[in-house]
């Protein structure tokens, strides 16, 4: 069987870039059953309320819903259960010396099929304050109000 090149988003997680300033990102592949990943490939994934944690030097993802394989009968897990990382210890410890650090989180930014193998890209976080999102907003309106008036101008 020949396999897919190329790079197929299946979630993306959009509140995190909201609420987070995301400092460093990583791609890291994600320890799955076989319908699982038939799931995946059908777009049947979600990332919204997920969090990453590690735990005795391995990286699990946590909250991620994978729903399960109409076809799959007994052979489907769980949707929310732990889901371990695929990641190198020096990754890890990387990460794990960064979140000892106050205010930074892990948080899952997208899942997608690379190569015909799914991977999950998570970034290290830190939380924003409220006036950090107010002054995120007003920057994207001035930004489209400019390019609203440059494309009448340009008429």
């Amino acid at each position: 069987m020949a396999k897919q090149k190329g790079v197929k988003l299946i979630a993306n997680n959009k509140k995190a870039y909201h609420e987070y300033f995301i400092e460093d990102k990583i791609e890291c592949g994600i320890e799955l059953y076989g319908t699982e990943i038939k799931s995946i490939r059908m777009g049947k994934c979600s990332i919204k309320e997920a969090y990453v944690r590690i735990d005795r030097g391995q990286a699990y993802v946590i909250g991620m819903n994978i729903s399960p394989y109409e076809k799959g009968n007994i052979f489907n897990k769980d949707p929310l259960r732990e889901r371990r990382l695929l990641l190198h210890k020096y990754e890890i410890n990387k990460l794990a010396g960064k979140l000892n650090e106050r205010g930074y989180t892990l948080m899952p930014l997208s899942v997608y099929l690379k190569d015909s193998r799914a991977k999950l890209e998570i970034g290290l976080a830190k939380g924003k304050k409220l006036y950090d999102k107010r002054e995120e907003i007003a920057k994207r309106d001035l930004k489209r109000q400019t390019e609203r008036e440059f494309k009448v101008q340009n008429l």
